[in-house]
């Protein structure tokens, strides 16, 4: 793959070009990355509204009828659902580990197997998040482990 990045300072917003053969795996992961930082979420914490994009989430999880988006440093309370935000990020980078939890597969460091036929992942931050073995052989082709 070549990678060529032209500057234009007449251009008002970043334009990405895709030119290839055919579009296979390797240009709709790239496409899905991309669309990623375009992906907003809005959050609660301390009372104030946080904006912040996709990408920057860990992962997202439902604990007593509250969904959080865990990042590198804080948690944000968000006003949707992990089905409505599974479908909402549909065809990106976040996958079902759990049925309550959403993760950021550009942020899994690494995977080990677990008990039971689980998987152990350890996220960029140090965190591990148990992916249950209904979810753990989607999330090993995704990341061609």
């Amino acid at each position: 793959m070549n990678l060529i990045i032209r500057t234009d300072e007449k251009l008002a917003e970043t334009e990405v070009l895709i030119r290839c053969a055919c579009v296979d795996e390797q240009v709709e992961a790239i496409v899905a990355s991309l669309q990623m930082h375009d992906r907003r979420i809005v959050g609660r914490t301390d009372g104030e509204s946080v904006i912040v994009p996709a990408g920057s989430v860990f992962y997202f999880e439902s604990v007593d009828r509250h969904t959080f988006a865990y990042l590198s440093s804080s948690v944000l309370e968000v006003n949707a659902s992990i089905s409505a935000l599974a479908d909402e990020l549909a065809h990106s980078t976040f996958v079902h580990a759990a049925k309550g939890c959403l993760l950021n597969l550009c942020r899994v460091r690494s995977l080990r197997p677990y008990v039971g036929g689980r998987l152990l992942a350890r996220l960029d931050n140090d965190e591990q998040i148990v992916i249950s073995r209904k979810y753990a052989k989607e999330i090993r082709q995704r990341l061609g482990a």
